[in-house]
């Protein structure tokens, strides 16, 4: 006789992914609504997300850390552009400061999500070490970011089979690689390869960076020179200060590029030239054929890159790959780029709500024909918030602010008695793709992702400063919001 099927544990609030998103929002919610269960379901071993995941050599951050880091906890260096393992000790410490770390289930794999109109509430599956487990919720809050975790992006390259070396992707770095005097060519110009090619040239016997179409880079100094300045003051002046000035730089150089394409370009050029070894030209190799922030800048510290290029130790190729042979790569031009390890730094894959098959009393959701709210609802999915943060700014900017917004929203719907709350799609409002920057990751996936609208609150104008009134403080009774 089978057993009776047991009643699922029901919790005021799922939050998926441990990364920072995921160990931020619990943070606010403990902080704010401390008698409300919570509990974050997290596929992998270990919290950090991105942070632990990475494992590649220099893996950094690429936005400042007193931005990157949480509003409501200090960032705790000068450190402008910290190394992976830095943030994961930040992340991990502040998960065990505020009790976070307790509320972690690892190893749960959310696999379904089911809205039910009638219950008020989410039925979440998960795949937990191979058994399927269901829990429900009042609130469901998306934090897996916006990429695939199990899978980067991967074009084939013709001739790869007869390679004699090694291949590696980024995203699955081999722990045992020992690139030690080895002859390596990075296959790619984002924030991925840009970091890689200083560090490996560091024991390699060479590495070559070879790119397609190259990338907007700019030096910036490892230690923030103000927070340096401020050492002395104490923290709970510092901190603030430090994080405006540097959002209000993002926001002033975004700007700058966006109205002034040309000046912008005028800048970078002399940020960057100056940098350049003799022989290696600007216009070829650091000029992309875009303007500023059509596609995300890279930043490196203290110029890393360009001393690699200066000491010999790395060169760059702008060029197209012809095809593997069994020494390296043929490119376009002919040339051999000899190699004992060719790394592939081609890219992310998108992967919304870390794949989840979401439903709707029943109705699978389609992404494509739904339209975001502030950028952290989707129209007709009741009690679902997200966090995918800032393409334009550090990510934590914006996830600091989905959870202010949620904080608020949870206290309104205990205010006035309400179970539910439903963004409700006004079909006058115009689509506009849910992101605006030009990256090949972001253009790969645009057909499958929501939409944004042409107007607030459905338009998302990747401003902080816009934001903090718009989400923070904007009207929750805005005539678009459904209570019931």
């Amino acid at each position: 006789m089978a057993a009776p099927e047991q009643t699922p544990e029901h919790l005021d609030v799922i939050v998926i992914g441990a990364g920072l998103s995921g160990i931020g929002a619990a943070c606010q919610l403990g902080e704010a609504h401390p008698d409300r269960s919570v509990a974050i379901l997290e596929a992998r071993e270990a919290s950090g997300g991105t942070w632990d995941l990475f494992r590649y050599p220099g893996v950094r951050s690429d936005s400042d850390m007193f931005t990157f880091g949480y509003r409501w906890r200090p960032w705790p260096s000068d450190t402008a552009l910290a190394d992976g393992e830095l943030i994961l000790d930040y992340l991990r410490t502040v998960a065990e400061e505020r009790g976070v770390d307790k509320l972690i289930r690892y190893r749960y794999r959310v696999t379904g999500a089911a809205w039910d109109s009638a219950a008020a509430r989410w039925t979440v599956t998960a795949d937990h070490d191979g058994a399927e487990i269901t829990r429900t919720c009042d609130l469901l809050w998306g934090c897996t970011g916006y990429y695939d975790y199990d899978q980067g992006h991967r074009p084939d390259f013709p001739g790869e089979e007869s390679f004699e070396g090694e291949i590696v992707h980024p995203q699955h770095w081999p722990h045992d690689l020992d690139h030690a005097g080895k002859r390596v060519v990075v296959i790619g110009s984002g924030a991925t390869a840009v970091t890689l090619v200083p560090s490996m040239a560091q024991t390699a016997e060479h590495v070559t960076m070879l790119q397609r179409t190259p990338t907007y880079i700019v030096p910036q100094p490892a230690r923030d020179p103000l927070a340096v300045a401020l050492r002395r003051l104490p923290e709970a002046v510092r901190y603030p200060a430090v994080r405006w000035a540097n959002v209000l730089k993002l926001i002033g150089n975004y700007q700058l590029a966006q109205r002034f394409p040309g000046a912008a370009k005028s800048l970078i050029r002399r940020f960057t030239e100056r940098q350049l070894p003799e022989g290696v030209a600007y216009d070829e190799h650091f000029q992309p054929p875009y303007d500023p922030w059509d596609q995300r800048l890279c930043v490196v510290p203290n110029g890393d890159l360009f001393k690699a290029l200066r000491s010999g130790r790395a060169s760059v190729v702008t060029d197209t790959i012809e095809s593997f042979t069994p020494t390296g790569v043929r490119t376009g031009s002919g040339e051999e780029l000899e190699a004992d390890i060719i790394v592939t730094a081609t890219g992310l894959r998108l992967k919304l709500f870390g794949g989840i098959a979401v439903t709707v009393d029943g109705v699978p959701l389609d992404p494509p024909a739904t339209m975001t709210y502030r950028g952290l609802m989707v129209s007709g999915v009741p009690n679902f918030v997200f966090t995918i943060g800032y393409t334009n700014a550090s990510w934590t900017l914006k996830s600091d602010l989905v959870g202010d917004y949620v904080v608020r929203l949870l206290r309104h719907m205990d205010r006035h008695g309400h179970r539910t709350v439903v963004a409700e799609r006004d079909p006058e409002v115009g689509e506009r793709p849910f992101m605006d920057l030009a990256s090949g990751y972001i253009l790969r996936a645009l057909d499958d992702l929501p939409k944004q609208g042409d107007r607030a609150p459905w338009r998302l104008k990747q401003n902080y400063l816009v934001d903090q009134v718009d989400i923070r403080r904007a009207t929750l009774d805005d005539g678009v919001l459904a209570f019931s």
